[in-house]
């Protein structure tokens, strides 16, 4: 039988994906066997706890990342005036706009791209755990840890919470049988999934984006952003396990949770939520000085250096004093000193 053209990039993708499937399959036996005293093998919320222990260990391997891409959407968002003024004077020649532009980015160390790679990198572990789990929901195991284990496979397949099944999905039961709980239980999770999305990313263009980055090209990207991402996940969600959805839930929660903190603790300058964090400075008595305004508005806590789109913090240096000069005695010769 002749072999697909494309099989070879099949595999090739197949290998890549090992140490992924290996690594999720691992973790997930790994919180199964600490979960299992406490609630059973085969209970489902014992898998559903699995999984949120997982996705609760990759959001802090990518605590790194996050800080970045903040910082990066911070930065774009303070140079929005800046890109305007350019494509006010430069309209007329995209060429020369393109320059000046990448030559802005680079002198104030922004990245548009940054603020994607936290996605962009979670990617191949979420189609790992998606296709760990669809692997469950037909009897296939993925990743060395389950292939050894055949009973924690059937186990995972089977498991339930609700009436669904970890391995369900809302296509994949059909209608015949009318609206069932798997569908119920489907419908609320994709829901929780999308809503946490789109109220994440609200909150950030309502409280930490100042009002000049919400015109121009950059706030049409937001707002498409704002609204296609949820619709796209929702319409994916219909074809996403259960477990996939509560994975993907839960990563969101963490975001929408991790960027209240930030936001609430280092908000952007010229933002209601960098006027609200001066109102409470104030009202529990404490002043806020040039070094607090630039610690708040450092994403990671700290004062932003020089030369990246932001005045150093004002460190308040004493007026000079007149300097007092003692005059010393003049040398003498030894014939003077004898008379």
């Amino acid at each position: 039988m002749e072999t697909a053209w494309y099989q070879p990039i099949v595999d090739f993708g197949s290998t890549l994906m090992q140490p992924l499937y290996w690594a999720v399959s691992g973790l997930l036996v790994l919180f199964h066997y600490l979960w299992s005293p406490l609630l059973g093998a085969d209970n489902g919320w014992t898998w559903v706890l699995s999984i949120v222990c997982l996705t609760v260990i990759i959001r802090v391997l990518l605590i790194p990342l996050f800080v970045r891409q903040i910082k990066s959407s911070r930065q774009m968002q303070l140079i929005q005036p800046k890109v305007r003024e350019l494509q006010k004077k430069y309209g007329h020649d995209r060429q020369k706009l393109g320059e000046e532009t990448m030559k802005l980015y680079r002198e104030e160390g922004a990245n548009p791209m940054a603020s994607c790679l936290p996605l962009l990198l979670q990617s191949p572990i979420f189609f790992a755990l998606f296709r760990v789990l669809d692997g469950a929901a037909h009897g296939i195991p993925r990743g060395q840890w389950l292939k050894d284990r055949r009973p924690l496979l059937d186990s995972l397949q089977n498991a339930e919470i609700f009436g669904a099944r970890i391995s369900d999905t809302f296509m994949g039961v059909g209608f015949a049988g009318g609206i069932t709980s798997i569908h119920i239980v489907c419908v609320l999770l994709i829901i929780a999934m999308t809503g946490s999305m789109f109220i994440t990313q609200l909150q950030l263009m309502r409280k930490n984006m100042p009002p000049e980055a919400l015109t121009g090209q950059f706030a049409q990207q937001q707002k498409i952003m704002l609204y296609v991402f949820p619709i796209a996940f929702a319409v994916g969600g219909i074809n996403f396990p259960v477990g996939v959805l509560i994975y993907w839930f839960t990563s969101n929660l963490w975001t929408m949770a991790q960027q209240f903190y930030v936001i609430r603790r280092n908000p952007s300058p010229g933002t209601p939520a960098y006027d609200a964090w001066e109102a409470r400075r104030r009202a529990k008595g404490k002043p806020v000085t040039p070094a607090d305004k630039d610690k708040a508005s450092a994403p990671n806590g700290v004062a932003r250096r020089n030369g990246k789109g932001a005045e150093p913090a004002t460190v308040p240096v004493e007026p000079d004093t007149p300097r007092v000069v003692r005059q010393q005695p003049r040398r003498q010769t030894r014939s003077q000193r004898k008379r």
